[in-house]
């Protein structure tokens, strides 16, 4: 059975490590990555973004900014890069497209 969960979730994460690599060198708030997530899943939610900037965070591929108002605040560290430009090996819970410019 396929679980739409779990790839749903997985997607997510390597569409928010492919757009924080598309907007460097700029910060990106969790608010406009949404937005941006929206355009693929309109149903995203807050909530949906900040847990899935955690797991990346937890990774070591996204580094955040908590303010206590609530806004967050994202950019990949060195290793979110790597694997946004395929130039290390991606573990699993990340659903990145196997490259095919390479073949």
């Amino acid at each position: 059975m396929v679980d739409m969960t779990k790839i749903r979730r997985e997607s997510m994460r390597w569409r928010l490590l492919d757009t924080l690599n598309k907007a460097r060198p700029h910060t990106s708030s969790a608010h406009w990555l949404l937005e941006v997530m929206r355009g693929v899943y309109a149903d995203a939610t807050a909530l949906e973004i900040q847990r899935e900037l955690d797991y990346l965070h937890d990774r070591d591929l996204v580094e955040l900014v908590k303010q206590p108002s609530g806004m967050w605040f994202a950019d990949l560290s060195r290793y979110g890069v790597d694997i946004a430009e395929y130039t290390i090996d991606c573990e699993p819970g990340i659903a990145r497209p196997p490259i095919y410019w390479n073949e």
